[in-house]
């Protein structure tokens, strides 16, 4: 193992930020699409991840990648790695999750 780094097992995700709590602490919403078991039809589903933002650099609207980190408060199992896009508004606002829906691929299930 000395010749060999460990490899990196961690989950890296894309996200929106749909909530700043406090210091260091925002919300990141991964929104995807999967098909109804029975009927078919596209549902829309959300994960919301408590993030830990060391920089304090994040605004609400960011795209964001986060990947998972050891535990850092009760809630929080993951951190901010890089802002992917900035929001273009200036405005601190909640994005609803139709808006988040729109941009976001269907989740294909396997049968």
């Amino acid at each position: 193992m000395s010749t060999h780094e460990r490899q990196n097992r961690r989950k890296t995700v894309t996200g929106f930020i749909t909530s700043r709590m406090g210091d260091k602490s925002v919300k990141v919403t991964i929104p995807y699409k999967t098909p109804h078991p029975l009927y078919h039809k596209v549902i829309n589903r959300k994960t919301v991840l408590h993030v830990h933002d060391e920089k304090n650099a994040a605004k609400v609207g960011d795209k964001v990648e986060v990947t998972e980190t050891r535990p850092i408060s009760r809630l929080k199992r993951w951190r901010i790695v890089r802002i992917v896009e900035v929001a273009v508004g200036t405005d601190i606002v909640a994005i609803s999750e139709q808006d988040v829906a729109e941009l976001v691929p269907t989740k294909i299930t396997k049968s």
